[in-house]
This record gives C-alpha cells, structure tokens and sequence, in this order.
C-alpha cells in the first residue's frame, strides 16, 4: 500500500494529490494508495481518501505502508522515517500557493543530500520516483537519520516536532 500525506497545513496541495490520482486512474500505479487530502479542495476519484483521522491511524497508516509519499512537513517525515518506510518527499511551494514560503524545499534538500529520500521537485516524476524509492532501502541508520532530523530542525528553529522537544 502506498500512504500519500500532505498534513494539517492550512493550504491544500492539489499539484500532488491529483498527480498521485492520475496516476492510479491510468493503471500506473496497480497497489492500493490511501491519501490523507487534508485542506486540498480536490477529492480523489480513483483511490481512497480522507482529511483528517486519528493520530494513531496516521501511525498505523504509515506502518502498514510500502512506501510512502509526504509533503515536506517535519512531523509526517519523522513519522515515516520512524517505521523506516521508503520515503518520496514533495516540498510544498509558495509559486504554487501550497505554503506561505519555499522553506519545506529546504528540509528536502537537507533529506536528499544524505539520500535517505527520493525527493521530487517537479510533480511530473511521480511514476520515475515511485521506481527509484523502490531500490532505496531504509537501513538501520533511520534512527541516526530521525536523531539529525531533530537537530536540523532545532537549528532552524523548530524546537517541538510529534509533542517532543529536538
């Protein structure tokens, strides 16, 4: 199963949740994809979809998973990262009006510097990234990565991510 998340943020980000739903409607995509939609005002018409569930149900969502496909919002990244799930990131973009600044593509970078993510900045590579991230294995490193992660963001001044202080 592929788990597609975009957040709490405010903004919706339909560039990805509708990328995900073309893709699954043309036969591109064959397993089972859930997407948590959050404020995106498009609603998928090919596969399975929510806004908003339990914490725990994102969690069990994000365990289940195969791969899984995120924003780049600290919190869901952890979360992933956490259960060592193969991991594409789409930062959200100010141009696109996804996000109020350009600051997720930061986190991506960071993420995809030390390759423990396929991260895409353009939407139109979805179906290549979902054939690389199949050959990323998510080695016992995750934790060292989760513990950076945490110190990146204290740097950059993001002291609580998932209710726990970095």
């Amino acid at each position: 199963m592929i788990f597609v998340t975009v957040g709490t943020h405010t903004q919706g980000f339909e560039r990805l949740i509708m990328a995900v739903d073309s893709l699954v409607g043309q036969g591109l995509i064959n397993e089972p994809v859930t997407v948590q939609i959050g404020n995106t005002k498009y609603e998928p018409k090919n596969c399975a979809g929510f806004r908003f569930e339990s914490f725990e149900h994102i969690l069990e969502l994000n365990r289940t998973a195969d791969i899984v496909i995120t924003h780049a919002g600290a919190g869901c990244i952890l979360t992933a990262m956490q259960f060592k799930k193969p991991l594409i990131i789409v930062p959200r973009y100010k141009k696109f009006g996804e996000h109020v600044n350009d600051h997720q593509c930061d986190l991506a970078a960071a993420l995809d510097k030390k390759g423990k993510a396929v991260v895409l900045y353009d939407i139109n590579g979805l179906l290549d990234a979902l054939e690389r991230v199949k050959k990323l294995q998510q080695e016992e490193g995750s934790s060292k990565m989760v513990e950076y992660l945490r110190k990146y963001l204290a740097e950059i001044g993001i002291g609580d991510i998932l209710g726990r202080r970095v």
